[in-house]
């Protein structure tokens, strides 16, 4: 199969190149390199030094005896989507070009309509190039499982059936974002459904939870093929965070009461669930629905299972809360339903504490330039747009067990 991949320099998108070429696909994809860009804004770098795009490139072509065909450029820019369309002919598109991070969007307002322009226009010009050039093809939009927020009841995937007067109809679940960027998820979804209905498209919107992890077996010794891995406010997730801050002895740090609950999966269960949405697609018009995780964890807990192994390399680390710099409850209901990857063959990793230590392992090579960013490591974006850095708490003292 031809798969485009926008944002093929991404933390996800690297690792998808090879996997889909592991498995004998074709790939092309797009990037701007923005998230490079964005990530030096926060005044910090990957924790893992990443090659270029030609090594990167070249260290595919060595391992699989295949050529990826590259784009550099922007997705907001129509000429350039359309031609590359046009030359690539992909049969599956993978929109992994969007900005993913939260506090990125709460910086203010140029942050917030840029993010929101960024996002909804690239996926816009994707959607175009598929109507006019490649209305065949299947489009794998990566969501968000944010866009649901954290509502007291079940969170199906997508949509809720509902019976009124004899008569029944699926309508799509309601959306709770909880920030600028993922209220552009929530439009973006919006975008690709009604093009399906419109157009006869066919799309996947996958509703994924919050991804970890430093490397997939694919990527092999070549450190050519080794993926970024973030640990700053805007763009480093919780475990990946937690096991940066662990190799350099910096507490580990929950915000406010620390019993946020999300979907979270490992990296290479991520290539899974891409990859089984890829070559399973949908009908002619359909737009379906994936909430794409392994389990859904305590952040509080999350930060414990680091700590503890940790301890197992001989770290000892502590676990310390932040003034909350967000807007979102601390302690909730959350039952997000997950059903139809796994009806698809998914296969979780459920042995995360093992997978944590491979990280750890792999980062504690990257100490030095993880130290060399430790004011990255504390948030100072509010959601009421001011910028200070925020305070430890004295609370829980549970949480030294």
């Amino acid at each position: 199969m031809r798969v485009m991949i926008a944002g093929i320099d991404g933390y996800l998108g690297w690792p998808l190149t090879q996997y889909l070429l592991a498995k004998g696909h074709t790939v092309g994809g797009i990037d701007a390199f923005l998230r490079r860009q964005w990530v030096e804004e926060m005044g910090s770098h990957s924790a893992v030094a990443i090659a270029g795009m030609e090594e990167r490139l070249e260290a595919a072509r060595e391992r699989w005896g295949q050529e990826v065909l590259f784009q550099e450029g922007d997705l907001t820019d129509w000429e350039l989507v359309r031609a590359f369309v046009e030359d690539f002919k992909p049969e599956a598109i993978v929109q992994l070009g969007e900005c993913p991070s939260a506090p990125y969007s709460m910086i203010d307002v140029h942050h917030a309509t840029w993010v929101q322009t960024n996002n909804i226009v690239g996926t816009f010009n994707l959607l175009y190039a598929m109507r006019e050039i490649v209305p065949e093809a299947h489009l794998v939009k990566l969501g968000t499982m944010g866009e649901y927020g954290t509502p007291n009841l079940e969170i199906p995937e997508g949509f809720f059936e509902i019976e009124y007067k004899g008569k029944r109809d699926s309508i799509p679940f309601p959306r709770q974002a909880g920030s600028w960027y993922h209220w552009s998820k929530v439009h973006g979804s919006n975008n690709v459904m009604f093009a399906c209905r419109l157009w006869d498209l066919k799309a996947t919107d996958v509703m994924q939870g919050v991804v970890f992890g430093t490397r997939i077996d694919e990527m092999g010794s070549d450190e050519r093929l080794r993926t970024r891995l973030d640990f700053d406010q805007a763009f480093g997730t919780a475990i990946n965070r937690f096991c940066c801050q662990a190799v350099v002895g910096h507490p580990l740090t929950p915000y406010g009461k620390g019993h946020q609950k999300r979907g979270f999966l490992p990296l290479r269960d991520s290539m899974q669930c891409l990859t089984l949405a890829i070559e399973n697609p949908p009908l002619a018009g359909e737009y379906r629905v994936f909430n794409q995780f392994q389990e859904v964890y305590d952040i509080t807990d999350l930060a414990r299972m680091v700590k503890r192994a940790a301890a197992r390399l001989d770290i000892q680390v502590e676990v310390r809360n932040l003034t909350n710099p967000r807007k979102e409850l601390e302690e909730h209901y959350y039952k997000p339903v997950h059903q139809k990857l796994l009806d698809l063959g998914y296969q979780p990793t459920h042995d995360v504490e093992t997978e944590m230590l491979m990280m750890l392992r792999d980062l504690a090579n990257c100490r030095d330039r993880i130290s060399s960013k430790l004011e990255a490591l504390i948030p100072d974006v509010h959601w009421d747009g001011s910028r200070r850095k925020v305070d430890f708490l004295e609370m829980h003292a549970g949480l030294k067990s």
